[in-house]
């Protein structure tokens, strides 16, 4: 029976890339051995188009990408065939989470989002520079956001959201208002994109993450790699797919469980 074909899901911050210095140096060998396999490494973040773009120039990724918790899926030119770089949006804009954001402090709930924030406060938050974070602050369909209030207004600001369609997930560092899109949203469009890709081929998809944000990402795969982090213990095991939890954390457990996984399918 021919091995399958792999496709990888992964979150950035915490997972792929080291929390406190954004280092992906212990992942090395587990991505070089997916290039020398062609298995795509699909990026799944918070992070920006112009973010993971710089990212993905460092890894020197060429696979798809998804933005801002599922708010876009950036496919490259000739991807799936020949053509231009697509961009499938999903959900509200950042222009209506904005809106609704700017209803919510005049009724009193207290926060600080990257809208609030210079380049410079933003950097101090984030441990970005200040050129990475000005492309953390271009955004497309999130808000990320600092909580200054107590937990019994966050849980009113969380049910506020509710009622207008938003919904508000915690994040590696940040709490995303956001619209009712999530990390599956882009997870499932590629997958329906590699199976038409790939019609004859039998089709794992793997997906790693860290926090709660991740959650339906991780379900919406046929295995679930939680990596140790500040969050992971928040994040519940999927009943319907294989779930694996990573003993080393940030970049070091992806690597592990990576490595793992491609000796088990005989990569």
């Amino acid at each position: 029976m021919p091995k399958p074909r792999l496709l990888l899901f992964s979150d950035l911050d915490g997972t792929l890339l080291d929390h406190d210095s954004y280092d992906w140096s212990p992942a090395k060998p587990a991505l070089k051995k997916l290039a020398a396999s062609n298995i795509p490494v699909v990026l799944n973040s918070s992070k920006t188009a112009g973010e993971i773009r710089a990212v993905r120039e460092q890894l020197g990724n060429t696979a798809p990408f998804i933005v801002e918790n599922g708010a876009a899926v950036i496919v490259p030119a000739n991807c799936f065939g020949p053509g231009p770089e697509q961009v499938q949006s999903f959900g509200a804009s950042r222009d209506e989470v904005l809106a609704l954001l700017k209803e919510c402090r005049a009724g009193g709930f207290q926060f600080r989002s990257f809208a609030d924030m210079s380049p410079s406060e933003l950097a101090g938050h984030s441990k970005l520079s200040e050129s990475e974070a000005e492309l953390a602050k271009d955004r497309a369909g999130t808000e990320p956001l600092l909580w200054e209030g107590d937990e019994d207004s966050l849980a009113r600001f969380r049910q506020k959201l509710d009622e207008h369609n938003c919904r508000l997930v915690q994040g590696g560092r940040f709490l995303h208002a956001m619209g009712t899109f999530d990390k599956a949203d882009g997870v499932r469009f590629l997958l329906g994109k590699y199976r038409e890709l790939f019609v004859q081929e039998r089709l794992i998809a793997i997906a790693l993450g860290d926090s709660p944000n991740d959650q339906h990402m991780l379900e919406a795969a046929d295995i679930a790699v939680i990596v140790r982090g500040v969050h992971s213990e928040s994040v519940s095991l999927p009943s319907q797919s294989r779930a694996i939890r990573s003993i080393k954390a940030g970049p070091a457990g992806w690597n592990e469980c990576v490595l793992n996984l491609l000796i088990e399918y005989s990569y």
